[in-house]
């Protein structure tokens, strides 16, 4: 299969064919160097989730801005970023299935892997797994602490597998995994400050509990971006695991920002599209279709556009509405930067990131853990 690039390095933005995935690198900087500075006074460890942007690259400038190592949400994504030298990979999900545990365990022999569990029936799995492998696999167990998704839910049924965990030789519990993806995107500050006070009194309640019949959570690890200033202030978590952080998108940017849990992160990232079609002034269309942004948190928005608005994708069409005070009319044949609704399913459409120090490709950056669904 014949391979083509969107764009080569020292080519102008205007230069790069589309629809292609762009990054602002000088953005991207000043996120990180915010979080950075968001969590300088608590003692916590930062751990991205790289399922957020699935690219080495990314991961490598983490950790040298100090995070302890990453999470991924699969197998494969966590096989695609050791191959790539990083060495401290958490998998924040359940692993299930023979196979599966079988590379995980696989992996655990080239790097510090350790996995999230809720259920005896799969701690029993990974346990004996890991024996037959010769290691001793690091597990957290996940807690519902109010997203019902996965997680057991906390005191007594937690403490239950907590004992059990504890009696597997091939198992080394660590503590806890308590994310409240729900709460990321609540819309206001009161009402994420809300979810998260809950969350953290069942976490502690929990925790306590394991501690009164010897069993001590070494790790206590979750939080996202929408949520990550109130965890650190709880004074419980050790370990946050914030991934859009890095792009934003279009979804995070509804949330109120206003409040002391959520700093002024920046759009970085952006898909690159064309003007392919114009009919009459108020109607265009471009390249960048559902195969090029995902819509599942809603459509993209034009950015530095006002009066253009995307109104509707097809698979290789974005239809695009512009209101009649527009100041200068489209042109055919002109770039425009959407930012998505939604970073992460994005992100796993393409093959590589174009990162732009200004209006200059500096960069092409692999998105190795992309379809990586195993």
């Amino acid at each position: 299969m014949m391979e083509i690039s969107a764009a080569s390095i020292g080519e102008s933005l205007h230069d790069i064919d589309t629809p292609a995935l762009i990054l602002d690198l000088d953005a991207f900087e000043r996120n990180c160097e915010r979080l950075r500075q968001a969590l300088a006074g608590f003692p916590v460890n930062i751990r991205p989730h790289a399922k957020s942007h699935k690219c080495p690259e990314i991961a490598r400038r983490q950790i040298a801005m100090g995070a302890v190592g990453i999470c991924c949400q699969k197998v494969s994504e966590a096989q695609a970023f050791i191959e790539a030298g990083i060495q401290d990979v958490l998998v924040s999900n359940q692993v299930v299935g023979a196979k599966k545990i079988e590379r995980l365990c696989a992996l655990a022999k080239r790097a510090r892997v350790s996995v999230c569990v809720d259920h005896q029936d799969n701690a029993l799995a990974l346990h004996e797994a890991a024996v037959a492998a010769g290691i001793r696999l690091s597990v957290l167990m996940e807690i519902d602490v109010g997203a019902h998704r996965c997680g057991v839910a906390p005191g007594a049924p937690a403490l239950a597998l907590a004992q059990a965990i504890t009696g597997m030789a091939g198992l080394r519990f660590e503590g806890l995994q308590a994310y409240h993806g729900a709460a990321q995107h609540m819309r206001t500050h009161d009402e994420r400050q809300l979810a998260i006070t809950a969350a953290v009194g069942l976490i502690r309640e929990t925790r306590d509990l394991l501690l009164k019949y010897g069993i001590v959570c070494e790790k206590i690890a979750g939080a996202g971006t929408g949520s990550f200033l109130l965890e650190a202030a709880s004074n419980l978590y050790s370990e946050l695991q914030v991934g859009s952080y890095v792009f934003m998108d279009v979804d995070y940017a509804r949330n109120d920002q206003t409040g002391s849990d959520m700093p002024q992160f920046e759009h970085s990232l952006f898909v690159l599209t064309t003007v392919m079609s114009l009919s009459g002034k108020a109607h265009a269309v471009v390249d960048a279709g559902l195969k090029a942004s995902s819509v599942d948190s809603g459509l993209p928005v034009i950015a530095q556009q006002p009066g253009v608005h995307y109104a509707r994708a097809s698979d290789e069409h974005g239809v695009l509405r512009i209101d009649s005070t527009i100041a200068e009319p489209l042109r055919l044949g002109q770039k425009l930067k959407l930012i998505p609704g939604h970073c992460d399913p994005t992100v796993n459409l393409y093959d590589e990131l174009i990162v732009l120090r200004g209006e200059r490709v500096e960069a092409l950056w692999p998105i190795s853990a992309r379809g990586a669904l195993l």
